[in-house]
């Protein structure tokens, strides 16, 4: 008696998800939008039932110890922007059910070089309250009118029986909450049914995100694969499907798209892909951020090194939006105290092990490429970067805990300058950017801020805040700046989140406070938030966390005073 192969059974599985989804697309299409929100609540309510055996599993893959504070990455990242993010996509659909827009609850405001902006954060009175002193706008396009962003805003939701066949979603294996987001979002944005491959790394949330998926399975929308590269090729390449979505790196994309070896550089460099259909991606890079000089206080240095810290080290430093080089002004007075509290906030974060498949070779390139380049811990800090100079730590993603200091040399405006240019030209990746700079600073600024924002061809760009704020944030989009190929991807094509559907979103404009509260009010900022619970030396960041899952899964009034007095003590 014959026995097929494990990888045969698993092709033959891979066959069987995409002829159901063939099959299934004709009752997605009998959908009308009462039913898809129906069954998007549904959703929401399994995300709650699941989210503490997502945390767990996720904890196990990234071998966090029980107990750590670094779980709280995994209640804010994993079940938690999934919450939000079911919430207000099912807000979109009630308003698009009432013959409205997704956009009519929500302000707009001119934007520089002919925009408009749309304020997607703070939105409710819970937003304000519980991320207090943070701002999120979408930019669209120059010359998109507010009409055209109501009308236009809600995708294919506004022609829900007009399917658009299957699609592949490549999952990643760092942030958890990706792969169902990207799940939800061609399924309701673009009205393709699903085949989600997870990356093998998180296997171990098979069950949960089945669990967690199943109204969606059950009406034959969805399916959820494991398996290797091989099982991903040959989905990619099926007949059946039209489209494919991945998260990963600009390398993995050409490979899929393209072709590896020589073969598959020739490929790119003639434009001949060898995959013939529609792929969408988000990929990373090298984010930067970029420290206007000024005069800070001690306590100032110290939590914007802790912040910046937090940029690199938040997940291990595997993320696709983890800042990679600080660049820093020369003539700044305080350069070197915020280098001193930079070093210590890189040492003072709690060490973990290196999950993610090869990292502990990309740190060592670093160290060997670089004599500036010193271990810090389990981390590398590379100084005297120089942005003429041929090097990997600009145009390479290190996704491993590498962080690297560049110096420009100008005052506050002139700086500014050199480093948009510099962000611009010289760094591989357009998805997020950071700046960070005292609020005296920004007031002298005045509309020079703007005009750098607006230069600054970036998906996302936080002015004191981590674009990581945006991930997090539902109703922002999410993605590479817009107008990238397949044969120069940079960090992707398309967007995802936009749980407002707004029809090709430009950029989003994240604005958080300088200070933590108290010491914000004390100076007059406007901002009741103390230390995020993101920062990776936030003492209570595991309960924090569980305590803002739990609100998203029933947000209700008497939860917030709990979840206040954790983020307090953090």
């Amino acid at each position: 008696m014959t026995t097929s192969s494990p990888a045969t059974d698993q092709r033959a599985a891979a066959d069987r998800a995409v002829a159901d989804l063939v099959r299934g697309e004709s009752v997605w299409a009998a959908c009308g939008l009462a039913r898809r929100r129906e069954l998007l609540e549904r959703v929401h309510t399994a995300v709650g039932e699941q989210a503490a055996a997502w945390v767990s599993a996720a904890a196990a893959y990234k071998r966090l110890p029980e107990g750590s504070q670094l779980i709280g990455e995994e209640w804010i990242t994993g079940p938690y922007p999934v919450l939000t993010g079911t919430g207000a996509l099912a807000a979109s659909i009630r308003a698009l059910e009432a013959g409205g827009s997704p956009v009519d609850a929500f302000t707009t405001r001119p934007a520089p070089g002919g925009r408009v902006a749309v304020r997607v954060l703070p939105h409710s009175t819970y937003d304000r309250l519980l991320l207090s002193g943070f701002s999120a706008d979408v930019w669209m396009p120059p010359g998109v009118t507010t009409e055209e962003i109501r009308s236009r805003a809600g995708l294919a939701l506004r022609r829900p029986e007009e399917t658009a066949g299957v699609t592949v979603v490549l999952g990643a294996g760092n942030i958890t909450s990706i792969p169902v987001l990207d799940v939800l979002y061609e399924l309701y944005a673009h009205n393709r049914l699903v085949v989600l491959k997870l990356n093998p790394v998180t296997d171990g949330l098979l069950t949960v995100f089945r669990a967690v998926l199943a109204p969606l399975i059950d009406i034959g929308a969805v399916r959820v694969l494991t398996g290797g590269a091989d099982i991903g090729t040959h989905l990619v390449h099926h007949p059946s499907v039209n489209h494919v979505h991945m998260t990963g790196s600009a390398a993995t994309h050409d490979a899929i798209v393209f072709g590896t070896g020589t073969e598959g550089a020739n490929r790119k460099r003639a434009g001949t892909p060898l995959l013939d259909k529609p792929v969408t991606s988000e990929l990373g890079g090298v984010s930067p951020t970029i420290v206007l000089p000024g005069t800070w206080s001690d306590a100032d240095l110290r939590f914007q090194a802790e912040h910046v810290a937090t940029q690199r080290l938040h997940n291990g430093g595997y993320n696709c939006v983890a800042s990679q080089v600080v660049i820093i002004s020369s003539q700044w007075a305080q350069k070197d105290r915020f280098l001193v509290h930079l070093r210590a906030a890189l040492a003072k974060a709690p060490e973990r092990p290196a999950y993610y498949p090869g990292s502990d070779d990309r740190v060592a390139s670093a160290l060997s490429e670089y004599s500036g380049a010193r271990r810090i811990g389990d981390r590398v800090l590379i100084e005297g970067l120089d942005a003429g100079a041929p090097g990997s730590a600009l145009t390479t993603e290190y996704f491993a805990p590498v962080l690297g200091v560049l110096e420009l040399p100008g005052a506050p405006g002139a700086f500014l300058d050199e480093a948009v240019d510099t962000a611009n030209e010289k760094f591989a990746g357009t998805l997020g950017v950071n700046l960070i700079a005292h609020p005296r600073t920004l007031a002298t600024l005045g509309p020079a801020l703007d005009e750098a924002i607006t230069r600054l061809r970036y998906g996302t760009v936080a002015v004191n805040a981590w674009t990581g704020v945006g991930y997090l944030t539902a109703t922002a989009s999410w993605g590479a700046f817009p107008g990238h190929t397949i044969d120069d991807v940079q960090s992707g094509i398309g967007v995802v989140h936009n749980a407002l559907l707004l029809a090709g979103p430009e950029r989003t404009v994240v604005r958080g406070p300088f200070r933590p509260a108290p010491r914000s009010l004390l100076a007059g900022e406007p901002s009741l938030s103390p230390k995020p619970p993101w920062f990776v030396t936030n003492r209570t960041a595991a309960t924090t966390g569980r305590l803002l899952a739990d609100f998203a899964a029933a947000p209700r009034w008497s939860a917030l005073p709990a979840i206040f007095a954790s983020a307090l003590r953090g």
